[in-house]
């Protein structure tokens, strides 16, 4: 493929950066990357040096050439926050960033190949432009290559940044193995042989690969058993992969007759594997020149577990646990990376790790570049809480890349997130709602609610009256299903009732289904007895007549203070010659009837009566607007309520309109729906059932 044709702008570039190009391209046809992964490369190398050529060349390419540059373009913020806040811990963000923003694989190819290119060139470099580069290969590249199992990659960009920052060691380590690296891998291939040759003597069916250990590899193992040189024994290493696992047995055995073993080195990780079910055997020997050597043996099935599985060698090497998204998204890519190898097509597997590896994280900035993981459709008041549970509490406001955007505003990977915050903390209950949006991360509602929980007591218990207040005013609700209440929602106490309803544990919907189921048909009253009851007389179920105690076929009349519905707490009244007047057992009129003539109260239930209607009264108050009236008169008639009377006053002074109505209703439950609904209109602030008609 002639590039010179596919990029014309290639001539025009600096002696450097071509020189720089050329070998990233030498990289990238080793790897056996595809003709648009290669322009790609050369075009990003003319976007470097000249932008603006870029800029008016890219009208004229494909969009997959865009989309390639376009990522190793992204990718730079990913190195400017590296170059602005050093290394440490914030590596391991700074990598998942990177892969997060990352939209087509073959950038990641691309990065790395470059960069190596960059570190063989380095050496011509100031120090400190020197030195930087190596701590981002160090903390970025290295990491990467050696999870995507490009080792002749991994190991060279270790090597070379461990040389730049630290030459002393570098250079001690060198001579120590007293020889040079084309030595090493002549005598490694040299075992290679000899092994092979004696495996296939003994008819066994394997393969066998080795190489030298790198200079950084060895320093990291010493500094990690923190032994001295003279006790490491795998610093030059044969891999054998067999059939079976009776055929790894049997290499060994031809393992140990071949060169001389050394007994405490021998570990069997295949009868034994390790917590993170790596499976393998591992054996040191003394090979020839009196050298040791270690040999590894395992299974075609081990060896794609250590590599792709749980017990990818990387995981346990590095230290790094990782969410399992993250680990997917490599696992992935590795395994394209095998497909590639093996020269067949990747376009279903590409397309099907798009689809397997929809974003379930986002990777955000703080103002200050560290780097945020938070779930999918986290918001910015989920970031807040994040960075520390104060910030969260005095949260007033967000910017999103620069703009202000609201609390329930859900930030992209690479976005800076920047919150606004008040002097004082003070939450807002709203924050709560799952309805309102604007915290999806369970942790952040926790440290929610554990606010409110420590609020003080007393103005705890004043929000939760309030709530409980209101909604007892809405359905009319009695006393007695008041003091029930705690009970039916599970808490010991009104005040502990009182808290859950402040904290949001119990929300306004559960809290007047309650009621409701409170107040049923066969709600049994308080009233007092003054006498023994006789046996109650069942009076036949007509429409509209009740069960009085000890009475039967007596005229009973629903009192005109209270207009009792069905479902409503009754108690009857015996008057003179006027039958049983049956009022609401929370009446006034009642309560002042008990106090002078107690013995003449009587016990009555509600029978069926679905064809009767009765009168009530209710009052609706709200912000006056254009057609709330109508809005209302409208909700009522689609309950099905009838109209009887009805009075609306405009207080234009304070901007409020009253509506008082006489309704004809069915029970106790339809007005109890009628009522949530009202409540529910805009601009509408009460709802409540009048005492009287």
């Amino acid at each position: 493929m002639n590039l010179d044709q596919s990029v014309p702008l290639l001539d025009g570039l600096p002696v450097a950066e071509r020189a720089l190009w050329n070998d990233t391209d030498a990289l990238l046809r080793g790897l056996g990357c595809d003709d648009d992964t290669r322009v790609a490369a050369a075009w990003y190398a003319v976007a470097c040096v000249q932008p603006v050529a870029w800029e008016q060349a890219a009208a004229g390419v494909s969009e997959s050439l865009r989309r390639l540059v376009s990522g190793q373009q992204q990718a730079e913020q990913v190195w400017a926050l590296h170059a602005a806040h050093g290394s440490g811990s914030g590596a391991e963000g700074l990598r998942r960033l990177l892969l997060a923003i990352i939209r087509d694989l073959r950038v990641v190819y691309l990065l790395l190949a470059r960069q190596l290119a960059r570190m063989r060139a380095a050496a011509d470099l100031p120090e400190p432009e020197r030195n930087a580069l190596a701590r981002l290969t160090r903390d970025i590249h290295a990491p990467l290559a050696n999870r995507l199992g490009i080792g002749q990659w991994k190991w060279e960009l270790e090597d070379l940044a461990f040389r730049y920052l630290q030459p002393e060691v570098y250079r001690r380590i060198a001579e120590l193995l007293d020889e040079r690296r084309a030595d090493r891998d002549a005598w490694i291939a040299r075992c290679s042989k000899a092994l092979r040759d004696a495996l296939a003597a003994q008819r066994i069916a394997a393969s066998v690969n080795g190489r030298a250990k790198h200079i950084y590899s060895i320093w990291r193992k010493m500094q990690r058993k923190q032994v001295g040189f003279g006790d490491l024994y795998d610093i030059r290493a044969l891999r054998v992969i067999t059939a079976s696992v009776a055929d790894c047995y049997a290499a060994l055995g031809v393992v140990h007759a071949l060169w001389p073993i050394i007994p405490r080195e021998f570990d069997d990780y295949i009868a034994r594997p390790k917590g993170n079910q790596y499976r393998s055997l591992h054996t040191a020997v003394v090979g020839p020149d009196g050298k040791v050597l270690e040999v590894q043996i395992r299974t075609e099935a081990m060896h794609r577990g250590a590599e792709l599985g749980v017990a990818a060698h990387w995981r346990y090497k590095e230290g790094s646990s990782g969410d399992a998204a993250y680990q997917a998204r490599i696992e992935w890519m590795r395994k394209l990376l095998e497909t590639r190898a093996e020269g067949e097509d990747d376009t279903a597997l590409a397309a099907e790790l798009r689809a397997e590896l929809a974003e379930d994280r986002v990777y955000l900035l703080t103002p200050k570049g560290a780097v945020i993981d938070l779930p999918a459709g986290a918001t910015v008041l989920d970031f807040a809480y994040h960075v520390h549970t104060l910030v969260g509490h005095r949260c007033r406001g967000a910017k999103v890349n620069g703009r202000i955007v609201p609390l329930t505003c859900q930030p992209v990977s690479g976005d800076r997130v920047e919150i606004l915050t008040a002097r004082e903390p003070a939450p807002s209950r709203d924050w709560l709602s799952p309805q309102a949006g604007y915290l999806a991360t369970a942790s952040a509602r926790g440290k929610l609610r554990a606010w409110f929980r420590h609020e003080d007591a007393s103005a705890r218990l004043a929000a939760g009256r309030q709530l409980l207040e209101r909604a007892g005013r809405r359905l009319a609700a009695s006393p007695d299903v008041l003091e029930r209440l705690p009970g039916k929602l599970g808490r010991k106490h009104r005040d502990d009732l009182l808290a859950a309803l402040a904290m949001g544990e119990i929300g306004v919907a559960q809290l007047s289904q309650a009621m409701l189921e409170l107040q049923a048909p066969a709600s049994e009253t308080s009233a007092p007895r003054t006498r023994a009851p006789r046996n109650p007389v069942q009076v036949p179920e007509r429409p509209g007549t009740l069960t009085v105690d000890g009475v039967g076929n007596l005229l009973t009349t629903l009192a005109r203070c209270c207009r009792p519905l069905p479902g409503d707490a009754v108690t009857g009244f015996v008057t003179r010659g006027r039958g049983v007047t049956v009022h609401r057992s929370d009446c006034p009129a009642l309560l002042r009837l008990r106090e002078r003539s107690a013995e003449r109260l009587v016990e009555v239930r509600w029978q069926s009566a679905p064809d009767r209607a009765y009168e009530v009264a209710i009052s609706v108050t709200g912000y006056d607007r254009r057609d709330l009236q109508r809005d209302v008169t409208d909700m009522i008639a689609d309950s099905g309520a009838r109209i009887v009377a009805s009075d609306s006053r405009s207080q234009r002074d304070l901007g409020e309109m009253s509506m008082r109505f006489t309704l004809r209703l069915h029970d106790y439950g339809e007005l109890s729906t009628l009522l949530v609904k009202l409540g529910a209109l805009p601009n509408v602030t009460d709802v409540r059932r009048l005492a009287a008609g």
